[in-house]
């Protein structure tokens, strides 16, 4: 765990240490299915490397879903283990998870039109490639479409 909070704080530094992040921010909305689970994402980047077209964007990100706990239930608003009937926290019951992630993106823009790509991904323990497009919608804003190994993703990106 410690590794990769020092590495998101790498990332963070590299990043807010660039030239071009002041002057571009990806921001993404998406509906997703990773890792099995259906929920949504939100996800912010900014461009380390930016020529022409290409563009090389890291990340970070939550993935909000709904999580089961088979080995839990509910009964008058407490939580009980099921293997033992006893008491635990209400966190277990609760059905909602968040999974942060952190991702890096190689893309190239075609001039007025489509961006393609190639992405990882980084939730959990797992790290996983993915392919992007996306179609403009208006100047600053793409409908972008994710596709992986256990992963996608629909929905849209704002760059300010």
């Amino acid at each position: 765990m410690k590794i990769r909070l020092a590495a998101l704080a790498g990332t963070f530094a590299l990043v807010a240490a660039h030239p071009a992040a002041a002057s571009t921010v990806t921001a993404e909305a998406n509906v997703a299915r990773s890792e099995g689970s259906w929920g949504g994402e939100l996800a912010v980047g900014v461009p380390v490397i930016q020529d022409g077209g290409f563009a090389i964007t890291p990340g970070v990100g939550a993935f909000f879903h709904k999580r089961d706990h088979d080995g839990y239930y509910e009964d008058n608003s407490q939580c009980f283990r099921r293997s033992d009937d006893e008491q635990v926290g209400d966190g277990r019951c609760d059905n909602s998870g968040t999974k942060i992630f952190g991702k890096v993106e190689a893309t190239y823009t075609l001039p007025m039109s489509f961006t393609l790509g190639l992405g990882a991904r980084l939730i959990g323990n797992d790290l996983r490639a993915y392919g992007t497009a996306a179609m403009p919608l208006a100047p600053f804003l793409a409908a972008k479409l994710n596709v992986g190994d256990h992963y996608l993703a629909a929905g849209v990106q704002a760059k300010f």
